[in-house]
């Protein structure tokens, strides 16, 4: 069978089956039940005295933070001077932290200070978004009964799409490259650096202040574009998958927006899980050899 004529016959089934639902399932009315924002609904699943409860989000951070930490420990101890097609794989990996997103940005000194941070918050960040696309048994809202048990059923979620996590990363970033500006230019200084050189009087008291609130947004350049780029690509890979279906009581419309949820899910997969770690992991770099940077 030639190209032209696979092609050909796949739209043939995807539209036969397209009219075999609408003429058998119809619709159903409108769910009024089904509340799709649930599914990033933090149960808790163990209560704990104060802010220590356990739920997945928690799972997901500890999921990723042990993989980080045994991926780069199982890997430092296997270089080989032969590399392998893994081994080039993980150095170039290594070049694109060192290279492009520390040194980049930073002096040698600084760079080689850093480093270690950096690599690792793109590490952790990338594996938590990209186990964010692995189904686990997480939805305990909607259990399957199994011989009398009832287990959660599979779900996607990342804890980079709760804001508390990446919140809590770029708090960590924060106090990390003001610390760092403090120490090379002392407390004085720093706070000198806001404002530009020649810049005196009215204008300067205006232009610290908006400096200073620009550091603070550094917060939200860090952790909202983080958040709402891993949620939105959820909520989309959700509604095309089957959820506008359920919402709307129409099965025909979840074959029909089935195939747009499969390219948006390797979409994000593939290009914005590592994109929004890099991203991440880049600005924070830039934030730190700015806030060392002796000219404004």
């Amino acid at each position: 069978m030639s190209k032209r004529a696979k092609i050909f016959t796949g739209l043939g089934v995807y539209i036969a089956g397209l009219v075999l639902l609408v003429a058998v399932a119809g619709s159903g009315g409108k769910n009024e039940e089904y509340q799709p924002q649930n599914e990033f609904k933090l149960d808790v699943w163990v209560d704990l005295p104060g802010p220590f409860d356990i739920n997945k989000a928690v799972l997901y951070v500890v999921i990723a933070a042990v993989i980080t930490v045994w991926a780069m420990v199982y890997i430092a101890r296997r270089m080989q001077d032969k590399p392998n097609r893994v081994q080039t794989l993980v150095e170039s990996v290594f070049n694109l932290m060192r290279d492009n997103i520390t040194r980049n940005n930073m002096d040698a000194s600084m760079a080689a200070k850093w480093f270690p941070f950096i690599a690792t918050l793109f590490l952790f960040i990338w594996i938590s978004n990209l186990i964010g696309y692995i189904p686990f048994p997480t939805n305990t809202e909607h259990p399957i009964s199994v011989f009398g048990l009832e287990i959660p059923s599979l779900a996607i979620y990342a804890a980079t799409a709760n804001l508390s996590v990446p919140l809590v990363l770029s708090i960590v970033v924060f106090i990390a490259f003001t610390y760092e500006g403090v120490r090379a230019k002392g407390p004085l200084g720093y706070l000198k650096g806001l404002v530009p050189k020649g810049v005196t009087g009215g204008m300067a008291v205006f232009i610290f202040f908006l400096e200073l609130f620009s550091n603070l947004l550094r917060l939200i350049s860090l952790s909202v574009r983080l958040f709402a780029n891993i949620l939105a690509g959820h909520l989309i890979i959700l509604f095309m998958a089957g959820g506008i279906a359920v919402l709307l009581g129409i099965a025909a419309i979840g074959w029909l927006t089935l195939p747009l949820g499969v390219i948006l899910f390797v979409f994000e997969v593939g290009l914005v899980a590592t994109l929004q770690a890099f991203i991440f992991a880049t600005l924070a770099s830039i934030y730190f050899g700015g806030a060392v940077a002796h000219d404004h």
